[in-house]
């Protein structure tokens, strides 16, 4: 039985219903471990076309014509068809091959076997059949045996190191697991003892040889998809990858991987909300400690228990908040890990929980002193959006998330700290987008934030600039945004021409139609306090 999932042509021969033939290998005798996967019978000329490749073709010659072009022509096709040979019954068109075709099978590297008594095609067909079926049958008992202990070994608590050594012994080739992205998770290699090979450095190797190559697996490699369920990044899990190191895999060990990947499936699901309950635990923690439910005296006890240790330095509280098209979907336990992850390098201790309805992810971080303030928030800031990104938490079209950076401080100080932070990160959506925000400087939207139900807010901004929204409905250019620019310049007309990309005058033009809408002077130091609290409360009257 080939483990391929067929019999060789040398296994073929050896069945009753060939040797009953008296075959004779007259063409590449050392090619009969070929693998058989199919047996057809034919007569015409044009019968290359009608096979696939892997097939042992049976032949009484009608078809090979009768000019040594014809049979030349005939047996080259049959080669680049990829046959695995071709097996001719002497009597009915030849008693003996003729040389042409003898020699154009050797060139071309085709097993050729001529039969000296004739045999009923229909039963060589069924029997070898019958034995490429059993050997399917065969190679899917060795995969369901490898399946059972994968089973066994997770039920005497392996884990999936285990179920990994279990695939690499069998594959006699070092297995990985990696995320979708290809971060190894785990390795295992064959072998046991000191002699057995270190898996991460074959696989280090290997990443390099990617690398150096082009992105994608490692040629020759059985890549199977562990499925983590839903659509998009969050369809695949992971991956096992069986690279061809020691020896091309088989179909075997693609079946045994396929089969490990189900199991693997369920440990990792397992896994995945395990580890979203913990976060979201130290998600309850920061919010009850936002919200006054937990003391600043008992909160370093309680947080302790979490696994946060800082130091004596002052504590730095970060929320990030999501759109809320983003927030109800995506794996929150991986954005978690992955924001750890990223943060390992920073050197702070971290206490990250995630709080799913809310689409907000809180986080304390132990400072060593307030210098660190801006360095670490912006390592921390880049951090959750590349979490963001490897969680499938974007949404196309969805404002990006907002990271609000609060006051370092004690204990009692990072209660209201990141209740601050909180409502910041909340008002601050739909600002210009920014790496993070500083709430210390977020206090006017904040306030607007705040009023932003009471009906005075609403016909405030209408009375400042409600003109204006009505020309931009209706005429073009649009005015609004050249207001904007003017006053975030403080009124320098220079710097507002240049970012707007106009001459002085056009500018001049506009600012003046501006003016007549709205009734009044923009160089008011009144009307300009005004006009630039109605276009940061418009967002939230809308």
């Amino acid at each position: 039985m080939d483990s391929q999932g067929g019999i060789t042509v040398r296994r073929a021969l050896e069945l009753p219903g060939l040797r009953a033939g008296l075959p004779e290998v007259v063409a590449c005798a050392d090619l009969l471990d070929r693998t058989v996967r199919w047996v057809h019978a034919g007569e015409v000329p044009y019968i290359a076309s009608l096979l696939k490749g892997g097939e042992l073709l049976l032949t009484t010659g009608l078809g090979l014509g009768s000019r040594p072009a014809e049979q030349r022509v005939f047996v080259r096709r049959l080669a680049e068809r990829g046959i695995a040979a071709l097996v001719v019954e002497l009597g009915s068109r030849f008693d003996r091959l003729p040389a042409t075709i003898v020699e154009t099978a050797r060139t071309a590297g085709l097993p050729l076997v001529q039969l000296h008594r004739e045999v009923p095609f229909v039963s060589v067909t069924e029997e070898v059949h019958t034995e490429i079926v059993n050997g399917h049958y065969a190679l899917l008992r060795q995969a369901e045996e490898v399946h059972r202990r994968c089973t066994e070994a997770l039920l005497d608590g392996g884990g999936v190191p285990r179920v990994l050594r279990i695939l690499a012994d069998f594959a006699g080739n070092p297995v990985f697991l990696e995320t979708a992205e290809g971060r190894l998770l785990y390795a295992a290699a064959p072998g046991a003892g000191p002699a057995a090979a270190d898996p991460l450095q074959i696989w280090e190797g290997l990443r390099g040889q990617r690398a150096a190559r082009a992105a994608g697996p490692p040629a020759g490699a059985v890549l199977v998809d562990v499925p983590g369920g839903g659509h998009g990044t969050g369809a695949v899990r992971a991956r096992l990858v069986l690279p061809a190191v020691s020896a091309p895999p088989l179909p075997v060990h693609r079946l045994a991987a396929e089969r490990a990947a189900d199991i693997l499936a369920v440990v990792l699901m397992q896994a995945r909300q395990e580890e979203e309950l913990a976060a979201r635990g130290r998600g309850d923690f920061l919010t009850d400690l936002a919200e006054g439910r937990i003391l600043a005296e008992d909160a370093p006890a309680q947080a302790k228990v979490l696994g946060f240790k800082p130091g004596e330095g002052p504590l730095l509280p970060v929320v990030m908040r999501l759109a809320p098209e983003s927030a109800p979907a995506g794996n929150w336990a991986l954005l978690a890990r992955a924001v750890l992850e990223e943060l390992s390098s920073v050197g702070v201790p971290v206490l990250l929980g995630v709080r799913p309805v809310e689409g907000r992810v809180p986080l304390l971080l132990g400072l060593r002193s307030e210098s660190e303030r801006t360095a670490v928030a912006d390592r921390v800031a880049t951090a959750l959006r590349t979490g963001v990104e490897r969680a499938g938490l974007e949404r196309p079209g969805a404002q990006p998330p907002v990271v609000v950076v609060g006051v370092a401080g004690g204990w009692a100080a990072a209660s209201a700290g990141l209740r601050h932070a909180a409502e910041t990160a909340t008002a601050a959506q739909g600002l210009p987008d920014r790496a993070w925000y500083d709430a210390r400087r977020l206090d006017i939207d904040l306030l607007l934030w705040r009023l932003r139900e009471h009906p005075d807010l609403a016909a405030f901004v209408d009375r400042a600039i409600g003109p204006l929204r009505a020309h931009d409905r209706s005429a073009r250019p649009a005015l609004l945004p050249t207001l904007e620019v003017y006053l975030a310049h403080a009124g320098r007309k220079a710097e507002t021409a240049r970012e707007l990309h106009l001459n002085r005058q056009t500018l001049y033009n506009r600012l003046a139609r501006i003016a007549e809408l709205l009734g009044t002077d923009l160089d008011d130091p009144q009307t300009v306090l005004a006009l630039s609290l109605a276009l940061r409360a418009r967002r939230h009257t809308l």
